[in-house]
């Protein structure tokens, strides 16, 4: 099998592939580009999801193989439910070829390629493209965050120390995937500034250029996936920042179900622990 730098070559590529891919339906100028929308358990999905998964699929497969990696993607997982797990290779490529769908429909540049690569239930190798920012940020486990843009790689570092007040913090939420739970703790945290991005990469991507400071997932009828975090968790961890469950539990993929149930916390590092405990607290008072 390939050395670790070697794959992610190979991702790194495959993302700005697919990235490429996405900005021809974005903009208009994909040979197929009307943008039929079709649903699927209520989220929306577009010929632009289902090209570039099998793109992303096809290129990874050529390149790697089927003996090494199991392939998990968005479009597909389905199809693999009933695969005998015990014959799952330990390296699994969990994939979404397009987060933030109802962004990209709506036209508000949020949306991301998510690849990330697992192991023991935990991300080695993740990259987060964001074609409308023109930028693609990459990590393996232990190996630093990087951003790569057309004109070169810089790697991200985030502060290690605390740099303002907890309530001047700025927290990222979704334009849509909001429930009464969530609500409640937006209300009762003290944070000052709030800012709509969609795309669980792009709201990551946001904390990484430091414009924001933390991001919250509360599941509740339904729960983020798999390939909605993996990639995200290990760009933001790799940088310094932290992605825990408000328990401080961190998070597993690959372990049968493929939803990322419970209260979820993402930050750049400061004033995580504290947090995670208010976040909880406040929930509490909800009940059930």
């Amino acid at each position: 099998m390939k050395d670790l730098n070697e794959i992610l070559a190979i991702a790194r590529a495959v993302g700005w592939g697919a990235a490429d891919i996405l900005q021809s339906y974005y903009h208009g100028t994909a040979t197929d580009s009307n943008l039929k929308v079709e649903y699927q358990q209520n989220e929306p999905v577009t010929v632009a999801d289902v090209a570039v998964s099998q793109y992303i699929l096809e290129q990874l497969q050529t390149a790697l193989g089927d003996k090494d990696f199991a392939y998990i993607s968005e479009e597909t997982y389905k199809n693999q439910l009933n695969q005998n797990p015990e014959s799952t290779p330990d390296w699994v490529w969990i994939i979404d070829p397009l987060d933030g769908t109802r962004d990209f429909i709506d036209k508000t540049g949020d949306y991301a390629v998510h690849i990330a690569l697992v192991k023991d239930h935990r991300p080695i190798l993740a990259v987060v493209a964001v074609p409308e920012q023109q930028k693609l940020y990459y990590a393996t486990k232990g190996g630093g965050t990087f951003v790569e843009t057309r004109n070169g790689v810089t790697q991200i570092q985030l502060p290690s120390q605390n740099t303002k007040p907890i309530e001047d913090l700025t927290i990222v939420v979704s334009r849509s995937h909001r429930n009464d739970r969530l609500n409640y703790l937006l209300q009762n945290l003290p944070f000052g500034n709030h800012k709509p991005v969609g795309s669980v990469g792009c709201k990551i991507a946001t904390i990484l250029e430091q414009q924001a400071d933390v991001y919250i997932s509360i599941s509740g009828k339904s729960a983020p996936k798999d390939w909605d975090i993996a990639a995200p968790e290990l760009i933001l961890t790799e940088a310094g920042g932290k992605f825990t469950h408000c328990n401080g539990n961190f998070l597993k993929y690959n372990t049968g179900d493929i939803s990322q149930w419970g209260d979820l916390l993402a930050s750049n590092g400061q004033y995580h622990e504290i947090l995670c405990q208010e976040a909880a607290r406040i929930l509490a008072q909800l009940g059930e």
